[in-house]
């Protein structure tokens, strides 16, 4: 989808701040309020703006622990990835999972009160899971550059 210069000032300014007004956002880009709600409407319609959220300090609630962990199944049949896509889906530790090529078919990233509770979770959760055939658990030392925004600038349309 391409977006309008105006499009990505609106994304860039909620990205920054999700609790901006539509005032605040129509004023900051120089658009009327009018004009500015339906564009807005318009990327959630679109599902471009999927929805708004608090960004939380994952140690500040007691989940100090953030840890990558490469799978690699048995099986690639549709309906055992799908099965295992689904349990991981639903466990409330795992709060990103991606289906990646290489040597590993899924990373998951999890996070835990503490290396015991990462490894209880490892153990009798994660190695539990429909056709896993290997794990291997990456921690992180330090967050450099964690997830916040998206880079929108270089989807510009012509418009």
């Amino acid at each position: 989808m391409a977006l309008s210069t105006t499009d990505v000032k609106i994304l860039a300014l909620l990205q920054s701040d999700a609790r901006m007004t539509n005032q605040s956002v129509a004023d900051s880009i120089g658009l009327s309020a009018s004009p500015c709600w339906r564009k807005i409407r318009k990327l959630e319609e679109d599902e471009v703006i999927q929805g708004y959220r608090a960004v939380i300090n994952r140690r500040k609630i007691g989940l100090a622990v953030m840890v990558f962990v490469r799978v690699t199944i048995d099986s690639h049949n549709e309906s055992e990835a799908k099965k295992f896509e689904e349990e991981v889906a639903a466990l409330e530790d795992v709060v990103a999972c991606y289906s990646i090529g290489g040597d590993a078919d899924f990373l998951l990233q999890v996070v835990a009160r503490d290396l015991d509770s990462y490894a209880d979770f490892a153990m009798s959760v994660v190695r539990r899971l429909p056709g896993i055939k290997e794990m291997q658990s990456m921690f992180v030392l330090k967050e450099i550059k964690p997830l916040v925004s998206y880079p929108i600038k270089k989807q510009l349309s012509p418009k």
